[in-house]
């Protein structure tokens, strides 16, 4: 083989590389951290929405869903993640209790400079536990933007979230079978 032609092959696998490097890029992941998770019934919990390698985030909006047997929504909070680009507006639009979701989330840098690139918080989100059983948390309307305003791709997930009971009352209900099989002795 010629030297042409072993140069020629070097760009060769040298390009299929560097595409193969350019889609083995992390891709841009939003989840969620619920702390403490399982949550004890009477308890509050602290939700983080997390966005992890994103590149270059400009602007950002999602709804949230939960089980409002379960969980009863309380507040919402900015993240600090879009904070480290600059000035930012952001808030959201209602929590809805009844229906279980808290709608249009959003937060956007202000004026023209560079989206944010990393991973952090977007939002934080308190629930008041209210009910026993596992609650699905699931994304909706989102929509994030780069600096240029174009769709940034992103995957979500979420895990359930899971509500028990006060450690007292299987304490309490252990004392109560106890009692009962106690009387049936008893009574036999």
């Amino acid at each position: 083989m010629n030297s042409w032609q072993t140069w020629k092959n070097r760009l060769v696998v040298a390009t299929l590389l560097g595409a193969a490097a350019c889609a083995a890029q992390a891709e841009t992941v939003v989840s969620i951290d619920a702390s403490p998770n399982p949550a004890i019934v009477g308890s509050t919990v602290d939700l983080s929405v997390l966005i992890d390698d994103a590149s270059d985030l400009y602007a950002y909006q999602f709804s949230l869903s939960y089980d409002p047997a379960v969980l009863r929504a309380t507040a919402v909070t900015e993240g600090a993640f879009l904070g480290t680009g600059g000035a930012t507006y952001g808030g959201y639009d209602v929590i809805d209790n009844g229906a279980g979701k808290v709608s249009f989330v959003f937060n956007t840098l202000l004026g023209p400079t560079a989206g944010v690139s990393g991973s952090g918080a977007l939002a934080h989100i308190r629930f008041d536990v209210i009910g026993y059983g596992t609650t699905p948390l699931a994304f909706s309307d989102g929509i994030f933007l780069d600096s240029n305003l174009a769709d940034v791709a992103v995957t979500y997930t979420a895990a359930p979230l899971a509500a028990v009971p006060e450690p007292g009352t299987w304490l309490m209900l252990g004392v109560g079978l106890a009692g009962l099989a106690t009387l049936r002795r008893r009574a036999a």
